[in-house]
């Protein structure tokens, strides 16, 4: 029987059955007066759950933290702070990280080994402890604190970024919803990004694990801002089971539909990520087809839409197309510069290899847009991958020249 998966108009990480969130402002950024800043989410019913995490040899401590927790394969809270990354902070951060999840679970009335534990904002700062300790008895959770959530884990972010869909097999369904925060360090290999999601779907533990790392590899690895990335990045998914129905597996009729719904939340969120970067007036979207295979179609990907070259000339609407082979062809990723195409937009700009005589004014103007597609086609195979930026600005410099003062 055939899924219809349905985006849910408001949708967040509440809108799965079962999970509750709220926030509080803790005061944990002092330049951010007022800002949520503490944020927990709770399923009342206990989670099968999973996490992918950075790849960074330098891993905060509730990377650090909730890796260890997740060895069980389940949770029943996420407790996230913004403002203090609790990160470089050696043993005394993982005591401070673990005390913050008793906090919270002391609060719920669960295991303090089932809270799960997330950080972003400055480096090499210890967390707050006083603070936390007097706040979070003060956060109240509710069907709807999702949002207050998304805006609790923002830093440099402009907006809240937050989905859901639904999915309906039949007369039965379950919804995926999620929540993220991204807009500077952001780069492949798990980009500097919180992400939380939750399902109300019955889901085994194996199955799970597997559907998130492939959805995080299709989305969240697919972006670049600025070609850096942090200790803290961290993608957790909670399966609550309350929808109902037998666990799904790999072997069941409904993994192709739940690895699809992932997957559309997952990308939506990663977009919202590209076009939120620092400084950013443009999304770019890149996409390679003919490629030998998927993963050069993703290194060719990649090297494009994190080209410093090419996000300055998009920002300056500069039709230098040059910027863009050139960035395929330091890839890695075979090619074959006679058999190459380059579309921007829907604009021929190079066909087997050949120039053509595109407009520089009609480009220019493709290059003005709020959204910025770029189109390679390799010619050599059938991989097929898209990756999404922004355009490098001179508001980025002044973001991160005066982040601390």
């Amino acid at each position: 029987m055939k899924a219809v998966i349905k985006a849910v108009p408001g949708g967040t990480v509440t809108s799965p059955e079962g999970f509750f969130a709220g926030a509080v402002s803790a005061g944990i950024n002092e330049r951010a007066a007022g800002k949520l800043d503490l944020a927990v989410l709770f399923s009342e019913t206990p989670c099968v759950a999973a996490g992918v995490f950075t790849t960074s040899k330098l891993k905060s401590a509730p990377v650090q933290l909730t890796r260890q927790r997740l060895e069980g394969g389940q949770a029943g809270a996420v407790v996230v702070n913004s403002g203090c990354a609790n990160a470089f902070t050696g043993e005394h951060g993982l005591v401070d990280a673990a005390e913050v999840a008793s906090l919270v679970a002391e609060g719920i009335g669960i295991d303090p080994e089932d809270v799960l534990v997330a950080s972003t904002g400055v480096i090499g700062v210890p967390l707050p402890m006083k603070k936390i300790r007097a706040s979070v008895e003060d956060i109240i959770m509710s069907r709807d604190g999702g949002h207050d959530l998304a805006k609790a884990m923002m830093t440099t972010d402009t907006i809240p970024k937050e989905a859901a869909v639904s999915v309906k097999i039949g007369d039965s369904g379950y919804t995926i919803g999620g929540a993220a925060k991204g807009s500077g360090m952001i780069h492949p290999d798990m980009a500097t990004l919180l992400c939380f999601l939750t399902t109300d779907a019955a889901v085994e533990r194996h199955f799970l694990e597997g559907a998130l790392e492939e959805a995080v590899d299709l989305s969240f690895n697919m972006i670049s801002v600025d070609g850096d990335t942090s200790p803290s990045d961290t993608a957790l998914l909670l399966a609550n089971g309350m929808a109902g129905g037998e666990p799904i597996t790999a072997k069941s009729e409904q993994a192709g539909a739940f690895r699809r719904a992932l997957e559309q939340v997952c990308v939506y969120l990663a977009r919202l990520i590209a076009a939120d970067g620092e400084g950013a007036t443009r999304l770019i979207e890149v996409t390679v087809n003919g490629a030998a295979d998927l993963s050069q179609a993703r290194k060719a990907a990649r090297a494009v839409v994190s080209s410093a070259l090419v996000k300055a000339a998009i920002h300056g609407a500069d039709p230098n197309w040059g910027r863009v082979v050139a960035a395929v062809g330091r890839s890695g990723a075979d090619m074959d510069e006679y058999k190459i195409d380059l579309f921007i937009g829907e604009t021929q700009v190079i066909k087997a290899g050949r120039a053509l005589n595109a407009g520089k004014r009609a480009v220019n103007e493709l290059l003005k847009g709020k959204e910025v597609n770029l189109r390679v086609n390799l010619n050599l195979g059938e991989g097929s991958a898209t990756a999404w930026g922004c355009d490098l600005s001179e508001e980025y410099v002044a973001i991160n020249s005066d982040y601390m003062t």
